[in-house]
């Protein structure tokens, strides 16, 4: 009866977050409704307290360390764009028409991706959009661009995307034959949807539109190093995480407090503490309910799986397709509407390296998977997340318009890496 009811408020509540601009109320207050009141109702049918509360814990541990990544990654932005930084960029790159900005855009978020994650390439790219494109609607086709990329490029990097960190942590895969193996499905599921989305942009002429103004103001020198203090700071990211096994939003905040005490000090001598140049400025000027709606989302999802209703899914999926390619295939797409997280977790639990070896081309297809299947939806995965909070898209406008391409590339990528293994 309590996981019916738990069922129930999800998926109305999911309702209100895909109608989020006809009901005029912000997806944040639908997203956090469901994450507290799927709690509570576990909470009714637990008799063991202490065992609840050490779930609860253990799945709040784990958002927070994402929430705090999550936190460094956007102020790192912040600051980068308080002090001008990517004006030392955009200035050299809007002298381009929109139709070359399309494809490199494209291209550096598909490789920044792979070399940062997913998550912190898509706040860095759908920033800089912003800063390059006046038309929102035409940035939210941009940004659709970017999240389709993202989670392309974090395929296959053993550090690109959380899914493939986790495979790669537990054993599953290793890095050379992950690589080896879906870098060029990534490529399809990446280059398909865009060609298209190129054609539909060109034909309706939005691509003719032209780039913001470039400011006749040269960027002071400030500018360029905090530029590349603040893309340093993301890089080094997984760097610490290797060396130091540490979670990735230990990174994060080391290189948020060392451009924080760097800016600090060119905030002293400019004698203007209180302005733009402050990470305390950054922090005021995040968007706070993007963060907000990010919670919400992980604890309902935390709340599916604590109820077992995720590990259920995967065992009724498991049962009842008998072939490993379709049932893949379906959990990706089921990715994009229950966080690939706890999905992957669940095929970890179900099958030991005894039933599947190490890259075995079942974990490598889990790997695209989920990885790319989250582009389906604009919440079915963190770089969509952050985009839908940055630009405020809705959810209606990236089903109609970006779904189905997302689609096109994820289906093609999977056929092409079915050949493969």
């Amino acid at each position: 009866m309590i996981h019916a009811l738990i069922l129930v408020v999800f998926i109305l509540t999911y309702l209100g977050i895909v109608f989020e601009h006809p009901l005029k109320i912000n997806k944040a207050a639908f997203a956090l409704f469901s994450g507290v009141v799927l709690w509570l109702l576990l909470g009714v049918q637990i008799i063991d307290t202490h065992d609840f509360n050490h779930h609860l814990e253990e799945s709040f541990s784990e958002i927070a360390g994402i929430l705090f990544f999550l936190l460094g990654a956007m102020t790192t932005v912040e600051i980068i764009d308080g002090h001008k930084g990517f004006d030392v960029i955009t200035n050299k790159i809007n002298k381009l028409g929109l139709r070359q900005l399309f494809w490199i855009i494209g291209i550096l978020a598909f490789l920044l991706s792979a070399i940062l994650d997913n998550l912190t390439t898509t706040i860095l790219m759908v920033s800089l959009v912003k800063k390059i494109i006046e038309n929102p609607k035409l940035r939210w086709y941009f940004a659709g661009l970017i999240v389709i990329s993202s989670n392309a490029g974090g395929a296959f990097s053993p550090i690109g995307d959380v899914t493939t960190t986790m495979l790669w942590i537990g054993g599953q895969i290793t890095t050379v034959p992950l690589i080896t193996n879906l870098i060029l499905p990534s490529i399809v599921c990446f280059i398909v949807p865009s060609i298209v989305l190129y054609f539909i942009l060109a034909k309706t002429r939005l691509l003719d539109e032209k780039p913001l103004p470039v400011t006749d103001e040269k960027p002071e020198k400030s500018a360029t190093v905090i530029l590349f203090l603040g893309i340093l700071s993301l890089i080094s990211v997984p760097i610490v995480k290797s060396i130091f096994h540490v979670p990735p939003f230990m990174g994060m905040l080391l290189g948020l407090s060392v451009l924080w005490i760097i800016t600090e000090i060119i905030a002293r001598r400019r004698n203007d503490i209180e302005t733009t140049f402050t990470v305390s400025h950054a922090l005021r000027n995040i968007d706070t309910p993007s963060i907000l709606f990010f919670l919400g989302i992980l604890l309902s999802v935390g709340a599916l799986q604590t109820a077992g209703i995720l590990t259920e899914l995967s065992h009724f999926l498991s049962e009842h397709i008998s072939s490993n390619s379709v049932l893949l295939l379906v959990t990706g797409a089921f990715s994009a509407i229950i966080d690939n997280v706890p999905l992957v977790a669940a095929f970890q639990g179900m099958y030991s390296l005894n039933d599947l070896p190490v890259d075995s081309p079942f974990w490598h297809l889990l790997c695209y998977a989920t990885g790319t299947g989250g582009s389906l939806l604009i919440i079915g995965s963190a770089a969509g997340v952050v985009a839908m909070g940055i630009e405020n898209i809705s959810f209606g406008w990236y089903f109609k318009r970006i779904a189905i391409l997302a689609a096109l590339g994820f289906i093609s990528g999977y056929l092409v890496l079915l050949t493969i293994v």
